[in-house]
């Protein structure tokens, strides 16, 4: 899977400031960027304000709010100039992002209060794409970044956001700054990095789609997995993703997420959700283990967290899940993690085998 990383940073920040370099003579102070209320001179230091903050969030371990501090230019800083800090907080970011621990996460507010180093990477260079844009669209400039880079970002913090034919007009239709036939236009936005819910020994880690088409093609999905990981139902699962985010029904939070040990960074497993709640409150769940991680408790732990996660939203009811009736292990796992039978609830399943469904209630 190819990775949102320093690579990728220093090529948008290269493509950005190439384009700005051919008007660098003109009055960016006095000149509206594009739909926005800025001028393209405040336009470009806010650039180069995000790239070393989020390099400071990283840098710092900062974990429950931003690093109180500010980028400041000097009195007579020219246009030029402004280029040159944001090659540099650029290249600051890039090697943060290069240097920083995969499971290092830091503070961002929204939408889930962490991101790792990969969201990281990716903020800052759809702050780039699409604030260059902006000044572009001000100076009467054509920029359109490259078609990789920006479904990249659309598959990594626009999960909730349906592809379409074009990439990048896509991500700006996302972002309020376009139009998309068939769409409405957008007047708000948000990107959405990946929900991680704690457990004891474990994180779950969600996937976003690009992990997800990674998972589903026979890739690790950007995880360290154990020996013989992932397991066959994790790229079942994964695929099932793919299939939703392309049809724009995916719903992040009720996705797929990895166990990951906290212990080595190692993913020992996936569990996830088949969809989003129904219409009376009931979420089914499903998990799978590598079968180097099974006997050590993993799966009733992150049962009961993922489990608990969901019963804390106002949406749902109760969570269920279903078992065969020969598969006494998983039957085990569910009981441990405070399910109870359900009677007349037993399902068809594949083949017309019977089975059995569990359900816990808030």
């Amino acid at each position: 899977m190819r990775s949102m990383g320093g690579e990728q940073v220093e090529e948008a920040v290269a493509g950005a400031v190439a384009l700005l370099r051919t008007a660098t003579d003109r009055n960016w102070a006095e000149t509206r960027a594009g739909r926005l209320e800025w001028d393209c001179r405040y336009t470009a230091e806010h650039i180069a304000s995000d790239l070393i903050a989020y390099a400071g969030q990283l840098a710092g371990r900062a974990t429950e709010a931003y690093v109180p501090f500010e980028l400041t230019l000097d009195e007579g800083t020219g246009n030029e100039d402004v280029l040159q800090v944001i090659e540099t907080t650029g290249a600051l970011l890039a090697a943060t992002v290069r240097t920083t621990p995969r499971e290092v996460r830091a503070f961002h507010p929204y939408p889930f209060r962490s991101v790792n180093r990969e969201g990281f990477a990716a903020m800052g260079i759809t702050e780039v794409l699409l604030h260059t844009h902006d000044i572009a669209e001000g100076l009467g400039l054509v920029y359109e970044p490259s078609a990789e880079l920006c479904a990249d970002l659309l598959a990594r913090i626009f999960p909730h956001v349906q592809p379409g034919a074009g990439p990048w007009r896509t991500l700006l239709w996302a972002t309020g700054r376009g139009d998309l036939p068939g769409r409405a236009p957008v007047t708000e936005w948000r990107w959405r990095n990946n929900l991680v819910v704690p457990a004891e020994r474990l994180t779950l880690q969600g996937v976003s789609p690009a992990a997800a088409t990674d998972l589903a093609a026979g890739g690790d999905g950007g995880f360290a997995w154990v020996d013989g990981g992932p397991f066959q139902g994790t790229r079942d699962a994964a695929g099932m993703l793919l299939k939703a985010y392309e049809a724009g029904t995916h719903r992040p939070e009720w996705g797929v997420f990895v166990l990951v040990r906290r212990e080595d960074g190692r993913a020992v497993g996936g569990m996830g959700f088949h969809g989003a709640p129904d219409e009376d409150g009931r979420v089914e769940i499903g998990y799978d283990l590598a079968e180097a991680a099974r006997g050590n408790g993993y799966a009733t732990e992150g049962l009961r967290a993922l489990s608990a996660w969901a019963l804390a939203r106002d949406e749902v009811t109760s969570v269920f899940a279903t078992t065969e009736p020969e598969n006494t292990a998983s039957q085990a796992v569910i009981v441990r993690a405070g399910f109870t039978r359900v009677a007349g609830e037993s399902s068809e399943g594949g083949e017309g085998a019977e089975q059995f469904a569990y359900e816990l209630r808030g």
